[in-house]
């Protein structure tokens, strides 16, 4: 399963990333109504993984990451209320514990639109705590594999960590949330230290899933707004704790980036946090692993759900 040229040409300056069209879509209802729209990719056939992403992005984004399991796995895209494919809502309604509730009618609506079957669970950052903060955790999957998730600072020291998303609060807040265009959204996007590792070609993807047309006047303007990013920076300590891997029934699998490079977005997790998890991490990378080096990521995964007969 070798991953596309443009993963192994770091020489190239650009790539390309064309997004298939799903084989399939469907929309999932949350208890307050809100769409949250489903899609299907790779093999119908395969086992089942369920993708989401990190805060204020889309997991379309991570498509350098979910592109080479695509002839192996029958995949199913979400992304969390006020993100990527979805319309907005409710700010008021933008938080871990709803984006834990929305998971479980999305979960639910995945086994009724497109068949019942064993899943895995493959979710980063924002969307791993969420799946964590469901009831029981995992919300059903036969599998877990998080990465990066933000929960065990380096450091040791919890309070860390919300010092950490109070900083992305203030920070969020003073970015750019309109662009005159999606060439302008993408020379912002690859002159950030937060991208710097990133695969080629990730910032002309990001202009085309994180963007959408402005609703009043002319240009560009964020999917999910910067206000409902900063948002969840604000609270989201209030739901980071120490997962015990005896009370997760199912196996969890923790990826994380490389926790010696200085980071530039959040510092990787502490592994002494998760032994009692499966933990490994690819080195000279960030929290944005997946979107920097996504084949390491993929083959990591894959040994991973070999191991548990989930492959």
């Amino acid at each position: 399963m070798a991953p596309p040229d443009s993963v192994l040409d770091t020489n190239r300056v650009r790539h390309a990333w064309n997004l298939p069209d799903p084989l399939a879509t469907a929309v999932a209802r949350t208890e307050d109504d809100t769409p949250i729209v489903l899609r299907r990719h790779g093999d119908p056939t395969g086992s089942r993984l369920v993708l989401s992403h990190g805060n204020g992005l889309a997991t379309d984004l991570y498509y350098p990451f979910w592109s080479l399991l695509t002839s192996r796995f029958d995949l199913v895209l979400y992304d969390l209320r006020n993100h990527g494919c979805n319309p907005p809502s409710n700010t008021g309604n933008h938080d871990v514990a709803t984006f834990a509730r929305d998971n479980d009618r999305v979960f639910r609506a995945i086994g009724e639109h497109f068949g019942e079957k064993p899943w895995t669970g493959v979710f980063h950052s924002l969307s791993a705590v969420a799946a964590l903060n469901q009831a029981p955790p995992g919300g059903g999957a036969a599998a877990l594999v998080l990465f990066d998730p933000p929960i065990f600072p380096s450091s040791g020291d919890p309070l860390e960590i919300d010092s950490v998303w109070q900083r992305l609060r203030i920070v969020t807040r003073l970015r750019q949330g309109r662009f005159e265009n999606r060439a302008q959204f993408a020379a912002t996007f690859r002159r950030s230290p937060m991208f710097a590792k990133a695969v080629p070609g990730l910032a002309d993807l990001a202009a085309r899933v994180l963007l959408r047309p402005a609703c009043h006047g002319g240009g560009y303007e964020l999917c999910c707004p910067l206000e409902y990013e900063a948002r969840i920076f604000e609270y989201i300590f209030a739901y980071n704790y120490e997962p015990d891997p005896g009370k997760i029934p199912c196996p969890v699998k923790v990826i994380g980036g490389d926790p010696t490079v200085p980071f530039s977005f959040l510092p990787s997790i502490d592994p002494a946090g998760v032994t009692g998890f499966r933990y490994d991490f690819v080195p000279e990378t960030t929290h944005f692993l997946q979107l920097e080096n996504p084949a390491e990521c993929a083959a990591i995964m894959l040994r991973f759900l070999e191991q548990e007969g989930l492959a």
